[in-house]
């Protein structure tokens, strides 16, 4: 009976060694690809063998619903490039405070903050948007690198821009808040509707814009860096501009209020933002812009570093846009100038057709470049409120009616484009164009 229970204490400590030393799972929830994840994976491993990862993917629409849940689903750590969630979130109480050093870690950069003031989440990366260059292609119509939005309306280049659109490619809204922020409500909303006339529309992810000016269709591209440096990495014809109004995106990274696993949460936000996370994280393979600029010092020359570029009067861009205005924006394209692109473009080159022949078409542009709202009302805290509550359901597609207060909008905004559109076309036929 002694031996029984001496062997019984035995197995039982044994048993409760084994389940000491294995290691402690932490959920993290990303948006990020298998293959960033998987290098991130690696090196976490080696600096804490006492945790392990268990990735959960989610775009940012499919994110924002899972962490509003009870006991938000879960998860541990929070880390995409989709800002606005963050703020939602914290606003909901979702986060709580991160506990890690930030030290050699910069709070802002520009005229962006790089983390939240109560240390509930901190950017980890930025990305920057700019314009992919075919510079063959370029070459051959004779037009200049393009150094800035308004380079884009240059004539040689009609039908040679790709355009994501904003209403299906998730990073495209902010490149429309860009502009409307640099130059303006009305003339960012006027270059806009001559650039979307004269585009080709991109409906899916930014590697398809990268595949349109690999392949000559398209001269310059709309899009951010890292799709860039990938296709350029695989030897194709593309480089990338950062225009002299830019914008970066960052991604950031929060613990959930509710982690069952805060040391191993705490550990892996740590890593990412340490010197060995973020030389992963610019690695030619990745090729994110790291936030720690001591960083930049082992990169090539060539690698962009936006702190420099920031001291230099770049980036004043920063993320004072709510995610609701970026809904609101990309709305406005898609109901403005997306849904009825055919139909805009030919209004568009008849228009150009007319300016060629020396014809005043003053009146026609009013009629094309007027924004669907003023400035002000653009900003109405009813309007945007309408938007915050259609993303908190998550990724809705679905056609605009009249069932609720947003679609009756969406449906004015069509209808006051179709007639924006009838005018500009009996204009042009007054002109006998």
């Amino acid at each position: 009976m002694c031996r029984c229970n001496r062997w019984l204490a035995g197995l039982l400590l044994t048993v409760s060694t084994l389940l000491n030393a294995a290691p402690q799972t932490v959920v993290v929830m990303t948006s990020y690809p298998e293959e960033v994840m998987t290098r991130i994976e690696d090196g976490f491993a080696q600096a804490h063998p006492g945790y392990r990862l268990h990735i959960l993917w989610r775009q940012g629409f499919d994110a924002l619903p899972y962490l509003l849940q009870a006991q938000q689903g879960g998860v541990d750590v929070y880390w995409a490039p989709s800002p606005g969630n963050f703020a939602r979130l914290a606003n909901a109480g979702s986060w709580q405070p991160l506990g890690i050093s930030l030290k050699g870690l910069p709070a802002q950069i520009g005229g962006l903050s790089l983390r939240d003031q109560r240390q509930l989440y901190q950017a980890t990366e930025l990305a920057g948007y700019g314009f992919a260059i075919n510079a063959t292609s370029l070459g051959e119509l004779g037009v200049p690198v393009p150094r800035d939005w308004p380079d884009l309306l240059d004539p040689r280049l009609r039908g040679r821009i790709a355009l994501p659109d904003p209403g299906r490619v998730g990073f495209a809204p902010v490149l429309l808040d860009i502009v409307l922020r640099a130059y303006g409500w009305e003339r960012g909303w006027a270059l806009w509707s001559e650039l979307a006339g004269q585009a080709r529309l991109v409906t899916r992810g930014g590697t398809l814009v990268s595949d349109e000016v690999t392949s000559g269709r398209a001269a310059v591209g709309l899009s951010i860096d890292f799709f860039v440096a990938s296709a350029k990495a695989n030897g194709e014809p593309v480089d990338f501009v950062y225009p002299a109004h830019g914008g970066l995106n960052p991604a950031f990274i929060a613990i959930t209020a509710h982690s069952q696993a805060l040391a191993g949460a705490r550990a892996f936000a740590q890593f990412v933002l340490s010197e060995a996370g973020q030389g992963l994280l610019a690695d030619a393979d990745i090729r994110k812009l790291p936030v720690r600029p001591s960083v930049y010092r082992q990169l090539p020359a060539d690698y962009h570093d936006p702190f420099v570029a920031a001291g230099l009067g770049a980036y004043d861009y920063g993320n004072g846009s709510s995610r609701e205005r970026l809904a609101l924006i990309s709305s406005l394209f898609t109901h403005w100038l997306g849904m009825p692109h055919e139909a805009l473009g030919k209004l568009w080159a008849r228009l150009h057709a007319a300016e060629a022949a020396g014809l005043d078409v003053t009146a026609i542009r009013q009629q094309l470049t007027a924004p669907p709202l003023d400035a002000e009302h653009a900003e109405a805290k009813p309007l945007l409120a309408l938007f915050a509550a259609r993303q908190d359901q998550g990724m809705t597609q679905a056609p605009a009616t009249d069932a609720d207060e947003l679609g009756r909008r969406e449906i004015s905004w069509q209808f006051q484009a179709a007639l924006h559109r009838a005018e500009a076309a009996r204009l042009l036929d007054g002109l006998g164009q």
